[in-house]
C-alpha cells in the first residue's frame, strides 16, 4: 500500500485517530492537505501549504511524515510550540498509529542549564540582590533532579530573569570538549538523542543559527533526514535574515567583560589585572554607546557610509578604535594563564571573534546587504541580507550549486521532501509574499480554506469617522471605543497595537477608565511575564475573577490561542504597514523600485495584509467561537487599497455603522451565545 493510500485510510471515517483522540473528526481540507503532503514525502520536492485556522495542519503533516518510516525534522516558530508538538501532538499520534517511533526535542544552548556556568554564577550575583539569590538557589535545587536541563521545565521561572544568562551558555562562552562537565552537558545529551531519533523537533532560530555558524548540531542532523517540515513558516524569512547577518552589541561586550572579570578572579586571582582590563573593555563599550548620542529607544539609525547617520565619522571611528584597543589589551592579559583553565582559551577566542566584527563594521557594507544601528539602552551594530532566497537555494535546496543556479522540480531539491506551512503565507494565489523572499518560486502551492463559518461566527467593523492614525488623539479614541465595548461584555477583549507608544497610551487610557469601577482588569504587555499575561487572560472571568482586556503588540499578533468566550473582541489600532524609515524596509523598497516594481503594491500592501490576517486570526479559534474584529483605521474603508486588505481577511460579515457594531457586541453578551461559545473542539 502506498503512503498516500495509508494516509487516506487514517483520515477516513473509521480512523484509529478517533479512538485515541475523541475530539478528532475528519475535515475535507485537512485530508486534502495530508494527501498532498504524503505525495511530496513519497516523491520528494517542495510543497508550500497555506492552511487556514482550524484546518488541523499539525496532523496533516505529522501523519504522513510518521507513516513514511523516513527520518523527519520538524521546525516550529517558538519554543512553546516545540514543547506542545513534542509533549502533546507527537505522543498522541505515535500511540494512535501504533508506530515504534523515537522522537527528540532539540533547542538552542540558552534553553539548557549549563552545569559549568552555574558553579561560577555566584561570583556575578551581588549579595544584596536577594531576589536574584533566591532565583539562583531555586535553579541549583532543580539542577539536581532535572534530566533534560531544559529551563522551560522549571515552574515559575521568569523568562526575563537576569539569572538565566548566568546559568546558560552561548556559542561564545561554551568551553566545548574542554569543559569539565562535557560528558554530563545537557546540550550535548540533547544532541546525541536527536542524532538517534526518528523525528527531531527544533525551532526556526536553531535551524538558521546553524546555517550561520554550523555549531548547533544541525550540521550533523540535516543531511540524515528525508523530510523537513517548517510549521509557522511565515516567520522563516525574518528569522533567517536575523541569523544570517552580522551583529555586534555593547551588551555582548559587557557580558564578555563580566565573564572576563569573574573567570579571572575565580580561577586565576593574582595572576592578572582582571579588574583593570575588564573595566577598560566596559568603559570602551559604554563610550561607543555614548557616541551614538541621544536617540529614542528602539530607533534604527541608517548606516550607508563609514558611520551611522547623524554621527560624526571621526567620533565614531575613534570609539571603535578605542574598543579594539581595549579588547587587544584584554587578549594580552590572557597570555600567561591560557594553560590554567580552558575558560581562558575560550575568552581569547571570544575576543578574536569580536575583534573581527569590529574590523567588519569599520569597513563599507557588503554589497547586497543593509547596515544599521539599533539604539536602546545598549547599542547593536547590524549588517543583514535583504532576504534568505540565495541561501535557501544554494545551501538547502541545492547544496553545492552556485547561488544563482535555479532549481526546479525534479532536480537536486527533490532528494528531500520540503514542506512549508502556515495559516498566513500571502494574499495572492501564488503566495509570493512568502515564496519570493524565501527562494521558493518553483514550489508547488496548495491553499486550504478554514472550515469555520466566518459569515455567521464573526463580524468586522471599520469606523469611518475616526481620527487619522497620525492624529495625536488617535490612541485616546481607540481606548474610548475599547472601554465602551469591553464594558458591555465584561472584558474578553484583545487590543493589538502597531507601536509600543500606542500600547502605552491605550493601556493607560483603559486603566484610568476602569480604575474606579473595577469592572474589568486591564493587562498590558511588559507589565508581567508574557506567559503570565496569557494565562491570566485565558482565565477571563472564571473562578470569581474579573474579565480582562489585554493590550499588546509584536509577538501577540500571532501564536496566541484563546478558544472559547475568554476572547470575543479583537481591536487593531492601525493598519500594520511596515515602518518606511526602517533601514531594512527602506532597502527592500529601493530594490523593488530599481527593478521597476512598485514598493507600495509589491511590499507594503502584502506585508500589511499578512499582518492584518495574523491579528484577525486571534479571534476565531474553534467552530463554536463568536466575535467581532475592529480595525480603527478608516483608510481601510476609504482608500482604494482597502479592498485588497478586506479580501485578505476571512469572509466575515461587514458592519457598516456604529449602531450595527454596538449591537453585534451586545449579541456577544447574550446567554445563548455565551453558552454556545463554551463548547470547545480542538482543531487537531
Amino acid at each position: 500500500m502506498s503512503l498516500v493510500q495509508l494516509v487516506e485510510e487514517v483520515f477516513g471515517s473509521q480512523s484509529r485517530l478517533s479512538h485515541y483522540v475523541p475530539e478528532f473528526h475528519g475535515r475535507e481540507g485537512q485530508t486534502r492537505m495530508a494527501l498532498k503532503v504524503a505525495e511530496t514525502v513519497q516523491n520528494g520536492g517542495i510543497l508550500v501549504v497555506e492552511a487556514g485556522t482550524g484546518v488541523g495542519k499539525t496532523y496533516s503533516y505529522l501523519v504522513p511524515a510518521l507513516l513514511s518510516g523516513k527520518r523527519v525534522l520538524v521546525s516550529t516558530a517558538t519554543k512553546n510550540l516545540q514543547d506542545q508538538l513534542f509533549g502533546r501532538d507527537l505522543p498522541l499520534l505515535v500511540k494512535a498509529l501504533g508506530l515504534p517511533v523515537k522522537a527528540a526535542l532539540l533547542k538552542g544552548r540558552t534553553s539548557y542549564l549549563c552545569l559549568h556556568r552555574i558553579e561560577l554564577a555566584h561570583q556575578s550575583v551581588a549579595e544584596s540582590d536577594r531576589a536574584s539569590q533566591r532565583t539562583l538557589a531555586k535553579i541549583e535545587k532543580w539542577a539536581h533532579v532535572t534530566r533534560s536541563g531544559d529551563l522551560a521545565e522549571l515552574p515559575g521561572l521568569d523568562e526575563r530573569s537576569p539569572i538565566i544568562p548566568l546559568v546558560t551558555s552561548t556559542r561564545e562562552n561554551c568551553l566545548g570538549s574542554q569543559c569539565p562537565k562535557f560528558r554530563a552537558c545537557h546540550v550535548n545529551i540533547a544532541r546525541r538523542e536527536a542524532m538517534a531519533a526518528d523525528v527531531v523537533v527544533i525551532n526556526h532560530h536553531l535551524f538558521f543559527a546553524d546555517l550561520a555558524v554550523r555549531e548547533t548540531g544541525m550540521a550533523e542532523i540535516l543531511p540524515t533526514v528525508n523530510t523537513v517540515i517548517f510549521d509557522e513558516a511565515h516567520q522563516i524569512n525574518e528569522t533567517g535574515v536575523q541569523f544570517l547577518g552580522q551583529f555586534l552589541s555593547t551588551s555582548q561586550i559587557l557580558d564578555f567583560a563580566s565573564d572576563y572579570l569573574s573567570t579571572g578572579l575565580t580561577l586565576a586571582r593574582g595572576l592578572g589585572s582582571w579588574q583593570e582590563l575588564a573595566a577598560s573593555v566596559e568603559l570602551a563599550a559604554r563610550e561607543l554607546r555614548l557616541a551614538a548620542g541621544q536617540q529614542f529607544p528602539g530607533t534604527k539609525v541608517r548606516w550607508t557610509t563609514t558611520a551611522p547617520d547623524g554621527i560624526h565619522e571621526a567620533v565614531w571611528a575613534a570609539a571603535l578604535g578605542k574598543l579594539a584597543e581595549a579588547m587587544g589589551r584584554a587578549l594580552v592579559g590572557l597570555d600567561t594563564v591560557t594553560e590554567v583553565a580552558p575558560d581562558f582559551g575560550r575568552l581569547a577566542e571570544r575576543i578574536k571573534a569580536m575583534g573581527a566584527k569590529i574590523d567588519l563594521f569599520s569597513q563599507p557594507c557588503e554589497a547586497g546587504s543593509v547596515r544599521w544601528l539599533d539604539v536602546g539602552t545598549q547599542l547593536r551594530l547590524v549588517e543583514s541580507p535583504l532576504d534568505i532566497a540565495a541561501v535557501v537555494k544554494s545551501r538547502l535546496l541545492s547544496p553545492g550549486l552556485p547561488e544563482n543556479t535555479e532549481t526546479a522540480q525534479g532536480s537536486v531539491a527533490n532528494e528531500k521532501a520540503w514542506i512549508f506551512t502556515s495559516a498566513t503565507l500571502g494574499d495572492d494565489a501564488k503566495l509570493t509574499w512568502f515564496t519570493e523572499p524565501c527562494g521558493l518560486a518553483t514550489a508547488e502551492i496548495l491553499k486550504v480554506d478554514s472550515p469555520f463559518d466566518y459569515p455567521n461566527q464573526a463580524s468586522v467593523y471599520v469606523p469611518k469617522v475616526f481620527p487619522k492614525p497620525s492624529d495625536p488623539e488617535h490612541s485616546a479614541r481607540v481606548a474610548e471605543l475599547v472601554a465602551q465595548a469591553a464594558g458591555m461584555i465584561s472584558g474578553r477583549t484583545l487590543v493589538l497595537t502597531t507601536t509600543l507608544r500606542a500600547l502605552r497610551a491605550i493601556a493607560e487610557g483603559l486603566q484610568a477608565h476602569f480604575r474606579e469601577s473595577g469592572q474589568v482588569e486591564v493587562l498590558a504587555q511588559g507589565q508581567r511575564p508574557k506567559r503570565e499575561l496569557m494565562d491570566r487572560f485565558r482565565e477571563g472571568a472564571s473562578h470569581g475573577q474579573r474579565g480582562c482586556v489585554l493590550v499588546a503588540s509584536a509577538s501577540f499578533w500571532e501564536g496566541f490561542d484563546v478558544p472559547g468566550d475568554a476572547l470575543q473582541l479583537v481591536v487593531i489600532d492601525k493598519l500594520p504597514f511596515p515602518p518606511p524609515n526602517d533601514p531594512l524596509v527602506e532597502a527592500r523598497s529601493n530594490r523593488l523600485e530599481l527593478s521597476g516594481r512598485s514598493a507600495f503594491r509589491d511590499y507594503f500592501l502584502p506585508e500589511a495584509a499578512v499582518a492584518l490576517k495574523q491579528g484577525a486570526g486571534r479571534l476565531i479559534r474553534r467552530e463554536s467561537d463568536r466575535g467581532v474584529l475592529v480595525v480603527c483605521d478608516n483608510r481601510m474603508a476609504t482608500m482604494s487599497y482597502g479592498r485588497r486588505l478586506f479580501a485578505a481577511l476571512p469572509p466575515m460579515k461587514v458592519l457598516v455603522t456604529e449602531e450595527a457594531f454596538l449591537q453585534a457586541v451586545r449579541d456577544l453578551a447574550t446567554p445563548e451565545i455565551t453558552r454556545a461559545s463554551t463548547t470547545v473542539r480542538p482543531p487537531f
